[in-house]
């Protein structure tokens, strides 16, 4: 039985009983960053897009595993933690031609609600700050696996991936972009386990 005919099932019983209907059993969540990665992918002078990853993220979320309503999204980046596996192009990326890290260590997506849909996916709408200004991000979201960790730490865990894409000139980032050195779309790749915290 999917997630709607379950809850229609508990507010019919809700009202037959006369009582009020349940209230939504919304849960805090926070990113396991262990095993959260924020990647992302660029193009470089059109030869090849460049793979990239954030070390450092952190979030959390609630999410009500009955009605499939996400909400309370944060997720933040630390910017000085982007990682390319090139020592030089990492430090051009974290400086003012790029991150600017030292001004700006931090960028952070904000979101106030979505729906996980029956087949696990979501359209996430939010906001990312970066650069000091804020735009609107959209992500495209499958919920894995929702079940008790089977080792370890044995939390409830939500296992999501995400995707999206921005333009980075309109946080103001167009270095290279005029002259096709370094390309303007920025895909994202989101892989995550969130533990629940009650």
């Amino acid at each position: 039985m999917n997630k709607a005919l379950v809850l229609s099932s508990m507010l019919g019983l809700s009202a037959t009983l006369g009582c009020s209907p349940l209230l939504a059993a919304e849960q805090p969540y926070s990113l396991d960053p262990e095993h959260t990665t924020v990647a992302f992918l660029i193009d470089h002078v059109g030869y090849a897009k460049t793979l990239g990853y954030f070390s450092d993220v952190s979030g959390t979320f609630t999410y009500d595993d009955e009605t499939g309503q996400l909400s309370d999204v944060v997720i933040t980046v630390k910017t000085d933690s982007v990682q390319s596996d090139n020592q030089a192009r990492d430090k051009h990326v974290r400086s003012k031609d790029f991150l600017n890290t030292t001004k700006f260590p931090e960028m952070t997506f904000t979101a106030s609600a979505a729906n996980v849909q029956d087949d696990g996916t979501a359209e996430i709408a939010g906001e990312l700050q970066l650069l000091g200004n804020s735009q609107t991000l959209s992500l495209s979201a499958t919920l894995n696996k929702a079940d008790k960790y089977p080792f370890g730490h044995k939390m409830f865990t939500l296992g999501v991936s995400a995707r999206g894409q921005l333009q980075r000139s309109d946080y103001g980032m167009d270095y290279g972009v005029a002259n096709a050195l370094v390309g303007d779309t920025v895909e994202l790749i989101i892989e995550t386990e969130a533990n629940r915290q009650k």
